[in-house]
């Protein structure tokens, strides 16, 4: 069976806030590279849809660290073939701000 991905609207609205705040606060460079490692971090869970971590505030969600200061993770479930980015979450938050999304 093959696994597809979909992208919840405020996972989609995340992904360009974050885009957004590093192209007007950084780069336009380094904004596209940051969404170039969450989008080919996603991509991997085609291969290994369960290569996150389980999440102990979220027990029915899964994490998987996406940057290389692992700043950001994105929080997905599966069912079956269907993978759901629900979130991108900046874990330099409180952790317990996940439960609010």
């Amino acid at each position: 069976m093959e696994i597809r991905i979909e992208w919840y609207e405020l996972a989609e609205r995340q992904l360009k806030d974050i885009s957004d705040f590093n192209v007007f606060e950084v780069s336009f460079g380094i904004a596209r590279k940051i969404i170039n490692r969450i989008i080919n971090s996603v991509s991997k869970l085609f291969i290994n849809p369960l290569a996150g971590q389980e999440e102990e505030i979220l027990s029915d969600y899964r994490e998987d660290f996406i940057s290389c200061r692992k700043q950001l993770q994105d929080i997905y479930w599966k069912k079956e073939n269907l993978i759901t980015i629900a979130s991108v979450f900046d874990c330099r938050q409180n952790p317990e701000k996940i439960k609010s999304i």
